[in-house]
């Protein structure tokens, strides 16, 4: 039986990484050892692993996850609070497959987007 997913992104530096991640959008930190190659973040239900990837080029990363929430809008708004940098192209919006959705990128070029059903 399947139970979870967890997905694993990329990143150049785990400081910045983490920073991110915690201190922008609020997730904290998981796991009990201080590994420097690999990072794990939660918020809520959600939880998403990192892995060093000293030469990425974030010109060329295609990584992407998709968060479904409850109370997009309550997240948008926060997410504008606390000086997210929203993706030029994602602002929250009603697509035409149902969802209400809104996008930003990581420091390492990763496309987060979430998204609530209408």
């Amino acid at each position: 039986m399947l139970t979870a997913v967890n997905p694993k992104l990329p990143m150049r530096d785990k400081k910045i990484t983490r920073d991110f991640y915690v201190n922008l959008l609020g997730f904290r930190t998981m796991g009990s050892g201080n590994f420097p190659e690999y990072l794990m973040v939660e918020k809520d239900q959600v939880e998403i692993h990192f892995f060093l990837f000293k030469d990425l080029d974030p010109k060329e990363n295609y990584g992407q996850i998709y968060i479904r929430v409850k109370g997009i809008e309550k997240l948008y708004q926060d997410f504008l609070d606390r000086k997210v940098p929203i993706h030029p192209k994602g602002p929250l919006q009603l697509k035409p497959w149902g969802q209400k959705e809104f996008s930003i990128l990581d420091p390492d070029t990763n496309l987060i987007t979430f998204g609530e059903a209408v």
